[in-house]
């Protein structure tokens, strides 16, 4: 017998929860307090199958954040409440939003299957970034984002005036569904490359206001780490940056590049797909040191890459959509899946949880492949809006704040 749900309240922290006296049971016989401990045992989606009070457990604080993808999305202001709409009314200001992107911040639930915007961030001036211009009609202007911490992390874009937009990271912590400044970058950049390793991001190279060559050549990292502090934002003050070595060319400074943090290291290639001039760099974390990436690494690394908990390294291959992971021992690619048309021409993907989401399809589609089943799967997210253009996703755990 399914219980109805007793009247429930949100507590400051935004979760929902209700009066302990009122709680029905959520397994017969059992406290409530050990049916969480046993139901968090089991996955969200067969919970979700069941009843509406087991529904509604995944979503509250008892029950472990489960994954979710995030999606970072451009599409034109007249179909957006857009980002970089949100504040001033002024002509000079209005007409600085109609040369920007609408850039939009989602999360997709996978239990639901829908879409939630995310609050944009609350910055002074308004966010206003770029990632098409009429004057640039075969290039994107790249936002670079990546996932440290169990966070989303902003690092580089081009601004309205082709500058760079953020002088300080934008940090989105899905604990508490809200934005925060990073420490303030040393040179603000327009396009980079940028990684991470455990919870530390590394941004190298890259051209600011204008080139320059020990801006191309250095590397700096920050230490995002969260162990003694529930808010990011309480941490603002502990966070810097810091310099380490550096590179020993500019060559990285020509276009927005994915590093990935792999086994103790910083693997990067200077150009996407199979170019000529394809050349790879690793930095050593413990030893502070750069080398040349190894001949089998980087002559497979033909597309979008990404990492799973450090250990595992995925290409798709732009060409022909195949699915490969590399083995060091041997210093080869492993065939995961054979072509796939779904994952051709893969721009960008994330790994978690089991999972690859690419972005393929100019932005138009994003492709899930299962990694670890037999046979893998696959299958296909529709964006959030057919009009959109997905730039980059992610895969963190839920956004906790049920006002969402």
């Amino acid at each position: 017998m399914i219980c109805s749900l007793k009247k429930s309240t949100d507590t400051n922290d935004g979760q929902t929860t209700v009066d302990p006296k009122d709680e029905p049971q959520l397994l017969p016989g059992l406290p409530n307090h050990l049916a969480h401990l046993v139901l968090s045992t089991v996955r969200p989606s067969l919970l979700s199958a069941v009843c509406r009070r087991w529904r509604h457990l995944i979503y509250t604080r008892h029950f472990p954040p489960f994954l979710s993808l995030y999606a970072i999305v451009a599409s034109s202001n007249s179909n957006s409440n857009s980002n970089s709409n949100s504040s001033t009314h002024d002509d000079n200001s209005n007409g600085l939003s109609r040369l920007s992107d609408a850039i939009d911040f989602l999360a997709f639930d996978p239990i639901s299957s829908k879409w939630t915007t995310l609050p944009p961030p609350n910055v002074d001036p308004p966010l206003r970034l770029l990632h098409r211009h009429p004057s640039f009609i075969s290039r994107t202007l790249t936002i670079q984002s990546l996932t440290v911490a169990g966070c989303l992390v902003l690092i580089a874009a081009t601004g309205h005036n082709f500058l760079p937009a953020l002088s300080h990271p934008l940090v989105f912590d899905p604990l508490t569904a809200e934005w925060c400044l990073g420490p303030p970058l040393t040179y603000p950049r327009r396009w980079c490359a940028a990684g991470c390793f455990q919870d530390t991001v590394y941004v190298a190279s890259g051209i600011g206001a204008h080139y320059r060559g020990d801006v191309a050549r250095m590397v700096e990292k920050w230490d995002v780490k969260r162990s003694h502090c529930d808010k990011l934002s309480d941490l603002r003050d502990e966070w810097r940056w810091e310099e380490v070595a550096g590179l020993k060319d500019g060559r990285f400074s020509r276009e927005a590049v994915e590093a990935v943090g792999y086994k103790g290291k910083i693997c990067m290639v200077n150009v996407k797909g199979n170019n000529a001039g394809k050349e790879g760099v690793v930095y050593n974390v413990e030893e502070n040191r750069w080398e040349r990436m190894s001949t089998g690494m980087v002559s497979g690394w033909n597309g979008a890459v990404g990492v799973a908990e450090e250990e595992v390294m995925y290409v798709v291959d732009e060409e022909n959509g195949g699915v490969r992971k590399y083995d060091d021992e041997s210093d080869c690619w492993q065939e995961v899946i054979q072509g796939s048309d779904l994952l051709k021409g893969a721009e960008q993907m994330a790994v978690g949880g089991g999972k690859i989401c690419v972005v393929t399809g100019g932005g138009g589609r994003i492709t899930v492949v299962d990694v670890v089943a037999e046979p893998v799967r696959m299958w296909v997210v529709d964006p959030p809006r057919p009009e959109s253009e997905v730039i980059s996703v992610h895969i963190m755990r839920r956004p906790c704040n049920n006002r969402l």
